[in-house]
């Protein structure tokens, strides 16, 4: 897979799991549906905050980390391009 398909996949993952965040908290405060089911309710809305952790938490650690990694890669050959002109003059 290529990286920026991976990165497409994971921004795509951490929009779910901020979409699920929201939903629930929404359930959570505002819904009345939500406060006539009770208990059931109460569980409802805390799935879909789980489920936005689960979405979002993990992804942006990794996808922090594939960043950083790239960017050090792109400084990395910015230094081999300068120190190979510096050594040819």
């Amino acid at each position: 897979m290529s990286e920026k398909k991976q990165i497409f996949l994971l921004k795509l993952s951490i929009s779910l799991g901020l979409v699920l965040l929201l939903t629930g908290i929404y359930l959570h405060n505002y819904s009345e549906f939500i406060d006539s089911l009770g208990a059931n309710g109460i569980i409802i809305s805390a799935s879909f905050i789980a489920f936005g952790f689960v979405f979002s938490l993990p992804t942006k650690m990794y996808l922090t980390f594939l960043l950083v990694k790239r960017e050090a890669n792109s400084q990395q050959k910015k230094q081999e391009k300068t120190s190979k002109k510096t050594s040819s003059k």
